[in-house]
Formats: structure tokens, sequence, C-alpha cells
């Protein structure tokens, strides 16, 4: 058996096992699974019931991650972005008006141009068009992206209209007297990014994963003990599996196949497809690179073998996340939560794709993991892919100025989008005005881009 997978995934080629495989799997499900809840709960506000929400997440995820896995034998996974289907719901629904039909058929439109531009190589183009340097610093911004995010789930950095942003104050908690709901939180978060950093100095086998585990567990302690006190509705739900309504899976029925083509041919439709085509786009690609260059799939030119896979299959779950009754796909982040866990082949992804649709009958075990539990996973992961600004040219200011804009944009801009699109734009424009050979190193794709970029920005 472990012959036979060696030789479909090489694994002894990858430098991985099996064993290896199925735990990276397992740590990046472990660190994604917060998705499972998130995403129903986002797009709920536009009034498609939770429910078939969660089975039409778990399902778009399963496909897309098997998909991902079989067209590329790449450790990616694809599930619902989780800054696409806020747009889908505050913006095109509640904030444009739109139907969930309509905005379910934009999804769709999309997915069928991102299969022609894959087919086309244009996808292809624009990830191999990005110079070396500004790859290196996408993955350092991905890197930077993914801790604030865990910081920001795990309530250890909260917002302040002074600063924008400061750190969770757990004086203020235990005079306010929340201090055994976000408090507790944000110390135990604390707490997991300490342990999760001394079991990876430590070289321990499977360390973020039992980072995650040990940091789940001290905070079932503290709610068996009263110092966690769960409050759903401040936002902080029991930390024990919740078994009392069964093991059912809710039907899809009330959101499948549920397409309003009346507005196709509206001007702001095209903007709607427009805004999730680029949101998307970028962000993929952008993870991508993120993604490939932790796990050493990208070539001696930055190149990765077979990325049209990637974008196709990332194309093709889109499509058929609007006909589900879902928002987008992109690959995602946390897959890299795997990555540094050793996963390398498509052999970590299925088991993330098994584990997504086991969690269709053992959701309350899933949906348990409190986000500071799965926060120092992403902090510690993010520390791991910033190490890419070493392999920069900083002493070249051309090539260092613009990879420099693109990893700060994309923490602080909250976007990894922005983050490529303002590293682009930075690097034509710096080396379109610095002699005749450093235009040169500007390819046709990345005058496109910068055109294109430029037209957003100022005229969309």
């Amino acid at each position: 058996m472990e012959s036979a997978l060696d030789k479909f995934f090489h694994l002894k080629e990858r430098g991985t096992t099996v064993r290896t495989e199925l735990l990276a799997g397992l740590t990046t499900f472990i660190t994604a699974a917060y998705i499972l809840a998130v995403n129903p709960s986002v797009l709920s506000a536009t009034g498609m019931p939770q429910d078939a929400l969660f089975t039409a997440t778990v399902l778009i995820s399963t496909i897309g991650t098997l998909m991902m896995a079989f067209l590329t034998n790449y450790p990616f996974i694809l599930a619902p972005g989780m800054g696409i289907n806020a747009y889908f719901a505050y913006t095109v629904c509640l904030g444009m008006g739109y139907s969930w039909q309509t905005a379910l058929t934009a999804i769709f439109v999309e997915g069928i141009i991102f299969v022609i531009l894959s087919l086309t190589n244009v996808r292809e183009a624009i990830f191999n068009a990005i110079p070396m340097n500004l790859k290196y610093a996408i993955t350092a911004g991905v890197g930077l992206f993914i801790t604030i995010i865990g910081l920001k789930n795990s309530g250890l950095v909260i917002s302040n209209e002074a600063t924008l942003v400061s750190m969770f104050s757990f004086h203020g908690s235990i005079e306010a007297g929340t201090f055994s709901t976000s408090g507790i939180s944000a110390l135990l978060a604390l707490i997991g990014i300490i342990i999760t950093a001394i079991l990876v100095c430590n070289n321990v086998r499977g360390n973020i994963l039992l980072g995650i585990l040990i940091t789940w567990g001290i905070g079932i302690i503290c709610q068996l003990t009263g110092v966690y006190v769960p409050n759903p509705d401040a936002g902080f739900a029991s930390l024990l599996p919740d078994f009392s309504r069964g093991l059912s899976v809710p039907s899809i029925e009330p959101i499948a196949f549920k397409l309003d083509f009346s507005n196709f041919f509206s001007v702001g439709f095209a903007s709607v497809v427009f805004a999730f085509l680029f949101t998307n786009l970028f962000d993929t690609i952008g993870t991508l690179i993120g993604s490939a260059s932790k796990a050493d799939l990208l070539d001696e030119n930055g190149k990765l073998p077979n990325v049209k896979g990637a974008l196709l299959a990332e194309s093709l779950a889109t499509t058929f996340a609007g006909l589900i009754g879902t928002s987008s796909t992109a690959t995602a982040v946390e897959c890299t939560a795997g990555i540094a866990q050793g996963g390398r082949t498509g052999l970590t992804g299925i088991t993330t794709a098994i584990l997504f649709l086991l969690s269709l009958f053992l959701s309350p075990i899933f949906l348990a993991i409190p986000s500071f539990a799965t926060a120092p996973a992403l902090v510690i992961v993010g520390f791991m892919m910033f190490g890419a600004v070493t392999q920069i040219d900083w002493a070249t200011a051309t090539e260092a100025v613009p990879a420099f804009v693109a990893i700060v944009a994309m923490p602080f801009m909250y976007s990894i989008a922005e983050g490529i699109s303002l590293g682009i734009i930075s690097y034509v424009a710096i080396n379109a005005c610095s002699g005749a050979e450093n235009r040169k190193k500007i390819s046709g794709v990345m005058w496109v881009l910068f055109v294109l970029f430029c037209i957003k920005y100022f005229f969309i």
C-alpha cells in the first residue's frame, strides 16, 4: 500500500512519507476547520439558511481540494475565501441590494471566466511574469498576513481608534468583568503561541498540530474549572463538542442551483463579476507563490511546475461553488500549516479533503476547536514564511523597494491582492524611471498588469 502511494504521489522524490503527509493533512484541516463555521455565518447575513450553507461549504471544500490534489499533486487546499465571502454578503447583497441568487450567478460566471483564462495560459503567464524578488516578498507578506489573522482571531490584537490596533488589555478585562471570556481566550492564545514555539524549537514531530490540541485541551480544563465561561451571545462558545443535534446532514436544496440571470447584462452585475475576479485571481496567485515557496516547490526560475493544474482546479471549484450555493473558492492560506508540518504532495490535500467530508457527520468535534487554539499555528507559520525576506536582494533598491511595498501592504491593508497589485505598480514605476537597463527588466505582462491596476484604483 505504502509503495503504491509512494509511486502515485512521488513521496520519496519530495522527501516525505505517508505518515508525514497524513499528519500534515490533519494539521491543515484543524487549522482550516474554522472556515466551516465562519463561512456559513457570514453568508447567512444574506438570508441564506446557515445549515444548508454549512453543507455547501463542506462539499465545495472537499471537491475543490480533491481536484487540487489530483490535478497537481501539491499539498494545497481549496475552500471558500474569507474575504470574498464578506464582499458577497455585505457589499453585493446588503450594500448593493442584489439577491443572493444573483450573487451566486456572478460567482458562477466568474468561475467560467477563470476556466477560460486558465486554459489559455493567461493566469499562468501572470504567475510566471512576477519577478523573483517580488515572489520572495509575497511569501514574506503572506506570512505577515497570516500572523495578523492569527493575532486578530485570538483576540490578542484589537481595534483602537487612537492607534488603529493595540494589544488586548488583560487588566482592562478584569476590571470590566470579561476576563472569563475575552481575557482568558487571549491569554490562552498567548500561551499557545509559546507552547507551539517551544515544540518547534525542540523539533518535536507534529509540533503545530500538538500546539493546537494542547491549547484546546488547556481551554477545556479552564471551562470545566470555571475559569472560562462560555457566552455564545458574545461570540465565546463552549469548548466541548455538542452532539445534542445528532449526526444528521443538512440538505443544500434551499440554495443549490438557484442562479438568477435577470441582471446579467447590467453594468452593476459586470462590476460585481470583475470585483470577484480580481480579488480571487491575485489572492490565489499570492497564496500559491507563498505556499509553493515554503514547500520548496518553485524551480530555479521561480516558476511552479504544473501551475496550470492548480489554477484550473481553483477555477473549476469556483464554478461549482456558484452552483452548489456558496461564495468562490481560493487556495486557502491555512494550507501552509500542513506544509510547515512536512506536507509536500497531494496526499496531504486528500487527507484534508476526507476530513472535510467526515466533518459533515462529526461537525460538533471540529467546530468546537476555538480560534484561540488555531491562532498560534497561524502565528508560527507566519514566522516560518517571513524568513523569505532573507532571499530578497536588499542591496538593489529597484528590487528591494517594490518588495518592501508588497510586504507591508498585505498586513496593513489586510489583503494579499492589494499587496501584489501595489508591489507590481511600484516595481514597474520605479524600474521604468531608473535607467535603460532597469527598464529592460520589465516584461510585457508586467506592463499590462501595471496599466490594469492603475485603471482599477483610479477609474473603477
